[in-house]
Parts: structure tokens; C-alpha cells; sequence
């Protein structure tokens, strides 16, 4: 009789947890855009393998700037469409704290990437750019779901591999376009799913 309450009890508070956890996740990012974002990698690849594109580690860097800044724009422009119509956000700028507690991790990419660039250190570049993405994601392990943490923990392990590989080499853009084409796959699928289980959806 005492096990079957006992039972019971601990049963509604995985329940009530479940309900704690689902009303934390943060719904302002968009799938759709890190799907665009993968994608974005994977033909800026394409067009970087070409015998066309300049051998320059400089060119392959102005084409990885262009990546990067298409897919910031379809990401953070995906967050401001939420934050502006998603009538339960209300423009409450508390909302946004997940999307700003990655920005720690992406300015330090920043400063990180301007000193490789700076001692032309380009090969050292792709693992770095993957371990601190890597990093920004472990910035949503509360309030994204697990499987996002998982995505972060792919580019670490892919980050790793290039710092510490003697064959990867920054005018081959194959390393970088693959990693995020499919890690940025998978993390849109994780969001789509994500805002796909909020209720009223």
C-alpha cells in the first residue's frame, strides 16, 4: 500500500519536472534557418573546391566571412520574427536571455579567430571555429533540448580532430562545409521538434 503511494508520488514529480522543463525551453530559434545556415555551408564549400576560387587562404576566408554572415542572418532574423510576432513572448526582453548568454562564447570566437588570422594560423581555424560553436551550445543545455547539447558535442569532437590533424588544411573548405552542413542538419531538426512540441502548435 505504502510502495503503490510511494509509486505514485515520485510518478507526478517526473511528471511536474517534465512540465517545469518544457515551460524553460526557448522557442526563438528557428529550424528552418539552421537548415538554410547548413546548407549555406555546404555550397560555400562547393564553391570554394572549385579550380575557379582563388588557392588564397584570404579568399577562403572573405568566403567563409560571406557563410557566416548569411547564416547569422537567417538565424538571428528567424529570433526577431519570433520575438516580434509570438504572441506568449509579449516583446519581453527577458526572453531573449538564452539567445544572450551564448554571446560570451561567439565574441571569444571572434577574438580567437582575429588572433589565428593575425599570426597566420589559418589551418588552426576550422577545429577552432568547431569547438567554440561546440561551446555556445553547451550555453542552451537548459533550455534546449538534450539532443541540441549532443549537436554540441559532435563540433567539439570534430573541432578536436582538425586542431590536432596534420591534414587539414584551410584552403580545402570540405572539413569545414561538412561538419556544418550536417551538424547544422541536425540541429534544425532538433529545433523544428522543439517548437513543434509547444503546445497550440
Amino acid at each position: 500500500m505504502i510502495a503503490n503511494h510511494i509509486h505514485d508520488a515520485m510518478g507526478q514529480v517526473r511528471r511536474m519536472q517534465e512540465l517545469v522543463l518544457a515551460k524553460q525551453r526557448f522557442k526563438g530559434y528557428s529550424g528552418k534557418a539552421r537548415v538554410v545556415g547548413g546548407a549555406v555551408a555546404l555550397l560555400g564549400a562547393y564553391a570554394m573546391s572549385r579550380s575557379a576560387f582563388p588557392a588564397s587562404p584570404l579568399a577562403h576566408l572573405a568566403g567563409w566571412t560571406g557563410v557566416l554572415a548569411i547564416g547569422m542572418i537567417a538565424n538571428y532574423g528567424g529570433l526577431a520574427i519570433w520575438f516580434l510576432r509570438d504572441a506568449a513572448v509579449q516583446r519581453d526582453l527577458r526572453q531573449l536571455k538564452p539567445a544572450a548568454d551564448a554571446l560570451p562564447a561567439l565574441g571569444i570566437g571572434a577574438v580567437f579567430s582575429l588572433s589565428l588570422v593575425l599570426h597566420e594560423q589559418y589551418d588552426l581555424l576550422f577545429g577552432a571555429w568547431m569547438c567554440l560553436y561546440g561551446l555556445v551550445h553547451v550555453a542552451y543545455r537548459q533550455s534546449l533540448p538534450r539532443m541540441n547539447y549532443i549537436v554540441g558535442v559532435f563540433y567539439m569532437i570534430c573541432g578536436t580532430y582538425c586542431l590536432l590533424s596534420p591534414c587539414v588544411s584551410f584552403t580545402n573548405p570540405w572539413p569545414m562545409g561538412l561538419v556544418f552542413g550536417a551538424g547544422e542538419l541536425a540541429g534544425g531538426i532538433v529545433l523544428y521538434r522543439n517548437r513543434m512540441e509547444e503546445p497550440g502548435s
